[in-house]
């Protein structure tokens, strides 16, 4: 299981780091414009990232709302250099680890059905059907990832952060990032062979 075979999957909006600057700028000036350009490219990809840490749509959506009006009360007061991937991974991340503290546990609601792929979750009977059958394991395997290995590949193997910028993300040093991840692939590669096999203990 190779990162580049998870991204491949998904359709991300990158920001340039010139077009990133120039709104973070605007943004510090006030200029509503840059926050709606900032929302469209991070919105599903913050998304999805929540979704998938809290494996129930609602939860995320209270906390990618709380993560926009982070933005808004902090846009004034940001950084020129700020990487706003970064800053907005870490707000949204902060937040649902504030809201698993607070119930002591990871959650404590009832899972939703989240899927990893297309970058949107379906929710037809036909958008179903419409998931390839490795597409239906890799999520339940990622999904099936304790949180601190799940948010390492979601960061990195999905919504392609550099190392170091989900190093940042996740509050932790570029070598223990590193090595999260070589046990979050190791562990994302086991649970994939187990389904193989139990596949072909059925036929």
């Amino acid at each position: 299981m190779t990162l580049s075979r998870l991204a491949g999957f998904c359709v991300i909006y990158i920001v340039e780091r010139e077009l990133e600057v120039e709104l973070v700028s605007r943004l510090r000036a006030g200029d509503s414009a840059a926050f709606d350009e900032i929302y469209i490219a991070f919105n599903r990809r913050l998304l999805n990232f929540l979704a998938r840490m809290a494996r129930n749509r609602t939860v995320a959506e209270d906390l990618l709302e709380e993560t926009w009006l982070r933005l808004v009360s902090a846009g004034a007061d940001l950084r020129a250099d700020t990487r706003l991937g970064p800053w907005l991974f870490t707000v949204a991340r902060n937040l649902y680890i504030s809201y698993c503290r607070s119930r002591v546990r990871e959650t404590a609601y009832t899972a939703d059905v989240v899927f990893l792929w297309p970058s949107e979750m379906p929710k037809t009977p036909f958008d179903l059907a419409s998931l390839s059958e490795f597409e239906q394991r890799l999520d339940a395997a990622i999904a099936d990832l304790p949180p601190i290995y799940r948010e390492v590949i979601l960061l990195v193997g999905v919504e392609q952060l550099r190392p170091a910028d989900a190093a940042e993300v996740c509050g932790i040093s570029p070598e223990s990032l590193r090595q999260r991840l070589k046990r979050a692939r190791d562990l994302l590669s086991r649970s994939l062979a187990t389904q193989d096999w139990r596949c072909l203990a059925r036929r």
